[in-house]
């Protein structure tokens, strides 16, 4: 695999970075948010909306695709870029969260994941191999390798079994897209949850399969936050630093610019879309929820610091009106602003780490990340 990511800035003070990871359908600008498109969409939004607010990249789940509408389908129709109309690059990720938390019955074995379908019952096998496959062929520019998630609390020995498979399905899945020549990116994940030792043996283990990115897995789940960062800094001093790092599904700002302080480049999280729908919005002075009965008559914009297309032109009022009497453009409105506002953070770290203030923009994103709700 050919080298796809370039330094661009190194902020004195951390860890944090900038860079441009080249794939086939564009050049992603790192640090980067990847808005959740779990179906081949961003729920609430076209594209279009989506490219508007600043978005560079999607992450599709290639277990959703694998199910319905079936890879052969969107083979048949062109790739997955044609088949969504999407044309900038698309990261899939594996589908290994997805089968263990969502299907009955999973199996885990050396072979692979023996699970029952969500849907219908349908009994599925799945090898590292496959995963592969059907990666390539729906024609993601970022795929990754399927890894062993251990469902958090976990024991020690689920958590070394976890380590175990992942490596050895690491090493499998290298050696079946070695058989491809392709401009598609394999990426690896490591696992070992936050004790050091089981970290560190996952981490050189998919290091030394010299993938383009390594992600860091099975994070974020519930452990002490001092051990998630310990873990950070554990894998910036593992990793290459000339290799992308991604921390898979952390959406928290404030955890977002910890992460970046060590080293991360890559994120993507359910978080802003999903509570846009829930009528939970993030503004540069807290939370708001928007259905409290306080905002029924305010005429503000819903954040007087945001240029979206929500805020230029809707007030509170409107916004509460929308979600009360659950309208469709109630979670189109409140998702264009969520994912602008994090988009623009993601602008405004770059933007730091090139200017060499990313410590004072960092201590201003937890401070206002603290503020639960906006104060009255």
């Amino acid at each position: 695999m050919s080298a796809a990511f370039r330094l661009t800035a190194q902020d004195p003070g951390s860890a944090a970075r900038t860079g441009l990871i080249e794939t086939p359908h564009g050049t992603i600008e790192t640090p980067a948010f990847m808005p959740v498109a779990s179906q081949g969409t961003v729920k609430g939004l076209t594209h279009a909306q989506v490219r508007d607010v600043g978005a560079q990249v999607l992450l599709v789940n290639s277990y959703h695709l694998f199910l319905r509408p079936g890879v052969d389908t969107v083979e048949a129709l062109g790739g997955l870029h044609r088949f969504m109309s999407w044309p900038g690059p698309i990261l899939t990720d594996s589908g290994g969260f997805q089968i263990y938390s969502l299907s009955p019955l999973v199996k885990v074995g050396d072979e692979g994941v023996r699970f029952a379908s969500h849907l219908d019952g349908t009994k599925i096998m799945l090898r590292p191999e496959d995963v592969v496959d059907l990666q390539l062929r729906l024609g993601t520019d970022i795929l990754m390798c399927l890894d062993h998630f251990p469902a958090y609390p976990y024991t020690d020995e689920a958590l070394r079994e976890s380590v175990r498979l992942t490596g050895l399905w690491a090493r499998r899945s290298r050696a079946r897209y070695a058989e491809h020549e392709t401009r598609q990116q394999l990426w690896g994940i490591s696992q070992g949850g936050v004790h050091a030792d089981l970290r560190t043996r996952s981490i050189e283990e998919v290091r030394d399969l010299d993938f383009p990115g390594y992600a860091y897995g099975g994070l974020g789940i519930g452990e002490p936050k001092t051990r998630l960062f310990e873990t950070l800094e554990l894998g910036h001093g593992l990793l290459p630093r000339d290799k992308p790092r991604y921390l898979m599904g952390m959406g928290y700002v404030e955890d977002i610019v910890e992460a970046v302080a060590r080293g991360v480049d890559l994120f993507d999280c359910v978080l802003p879309t999903r509570n846009a729908r829930n009528g939970t919005l993030f503004t540069s002075r807290g939370r708001v929820a928007i259905k409290n009965v306080k905002y029924a008559r305010d005429e503000r914009p819903l954040d007087e610091a945001c240029g979206c297309y929500t805020c230029r032109n809707f007030s509170r009022a409107y916004l509460r009106h929308l979600y009360e009497r659950n309208e469709i453009s109630s979670a189109v409105l409140n998702t264009v602003h969520n994912l602008h506002f994090y988009l623009d953070i993601f602008r405004k770290i770059r933007h730091a780490i090139q200017s060499h203030t990313f410590d004072s923009l960092k201590k201003s994103l937890i401070s206002n990340a603290s503020l639960k709700e906006e104060p009255t």
